[in-house]
């Protein structure tokens, strides 16, 4: 457990030790009990594990834990302005929320954008949700890596800057509560990983530059 995402969590754990100590102080034991496992679920869900980060410039590693949800072609508009493949990743509450550089490079673009709370789901969240736009800029290509909250998400936490050079893997950010992180690949990219598949994040070789 790292102390900067555990830290993001520290006025829900602060409110459910409030929740605890008034079950104790009026004999709730209901109260106690709904403390200590929302305490557990808090504790879990701010888990924030090392990867074994896979090596290469060419390699593409997926930027947040979760399941694949979807793999289309489609227009970047904001960055890179063309067409690229874009991933699209879906974290449910019980996945680590800690989003991960998807190559080595720099941050070129940080943009954050106001919208809905749409389920993480829904067809349009990725054009209506509140997101966070970033650009990699790495050797081969940059990556548009775009972070979308949800319908329990509200709020998105940036650890890095435009300018900064981090290294693949490296933690730049944190979606609270259930959301979708979505990487825009090079068309010419090899996709290594379909819709339905489990990922995650660092670790996960989602595509490969040519």
């Amino acid at each position: 457990m790292r102390f900067q995402t555990l830290t993001e969590g520290r006025w829900i754990f602060f409110a459910i030790a409030v929740l605890g100590a008034l079950g104790l102080f009026f004999e709730q034991h209901w109260l106690v009990i709904i403390a200590a496992l929302l305490f557990i679920f808090c504790l879990n869900f701010f888990r924030d594990p090392d990867r074994a980060v896979p090596p290469g410039d060419d390699v593409v590693v997926a930027a947040a834990d979760g399941v694949v949800s979807e793999i289309i072609e489609i227009e970047e508009t904001e960055v890179l302005k063309k067409r690229c493949r874009r991933v699209g990743i879906f974290l449910s509450v019980f996945d680590v929320h800690v989003n991960k550089a998807p190559i080595t490079g720099r941050i070129v673009y940080r943009q954050h954008h106001e919208g809905l709370f749409l389920d993480a789901r829904h067809l349009a969240c990725s054009e209506k949700n509140e997101a966070l736009t970033w650009a990699f800029e790495g050797a081969k290509a940059t990556l548009v890596v775009r972070l979308l909250t949800g319908a329990i998400a509200r709020r998105i936490v940036p650890w890095a800057e435009v300018g900064d050079t981090v290294a693949k893997g490296f933690r730049f950010g944190m979606i609270r509560f259930g959301s979708r992180t979505e990487v825009y690949l090079p068309l010419d990219a090899e996709v290594t990983v379909k819709v339905g598949d489990k990922v995650k994040g660092a670790e996960t070789v989602i595509a490969r530059l040519l």
